[in-house]
């Protein structure tokens, strides 16, 4: 792993072809396949899942990775309180031309709840409704292996391991 950097770059988040949301973050490492970066919370006020509220001062520790399926998004409030993992479910990760990080959703989410008492899966329906296993059967196999994939790790305990 490469030493922690000051290095700004910019996360693009990309959905359905379109930018769904860029924002700044600073880059921790990039071994060459695994790159993680900090960002403050870029949405605009209080999100509220019902299972975890993101807000103003949340501070996320972000990987991703150029040859798995998916990112994990470490959660912490303000504070330094660990609030859980966000993954997404993507292709995997490049730096473009401008040297923006990219992340293509494909719709599906899971959800580790701090303690791993709450391991929920998010967003199947929108993933159905989304068409990618017509357009393209292999990255909709993909997605549901990686789904699956940190669904089993999480409930075993081990689904920290994948971000040393």
């Amino acid at each position: 792993m490469s030493a922690p950097s000051t290095e700004a770059v910019k996360v693009r988040l990309v959905k359905a072809g379109r930018t769904k949301i860029g924002y700044p973050a600073r880059l921790l490492s990039d071994d060459g396949t695994h790159v993680t970066v900090r960002a403050d919370w870029a949405g605009e006020g209080v999100r509220d899942f019902g299972f975890v509220r993101f807000e103003p001062g949340d501070v996320f520790t972000e990987h991703y990775w150029r040859d798995r399926w998916y990112a994990i998004k470490e959660v912490r409030s303000g504070d330094g309180t660990v609030k859980g993992w966000y993954c997404d479910i993507t292709r995997p990760a490049v730096r473009d031309d401008s040297g923006d990080l990219v992340s293509v959703d494909l719709d599906l989410d899971l959800w580790v709840s701090a303690d791993g008492t709450q391991v929920i899966r998010l967003d199947e329906d929108e993933f159905a409704q989304s068409g990618l296993a017509e357009r393209d059967p292999a990255a909709a196999e993909a997605a549901t292996r990686a789904l699956d994939e940190l669904e089993l790790l999480a409930e075993r305990g081990e689904f920290i391991s994948l971000l040393s």
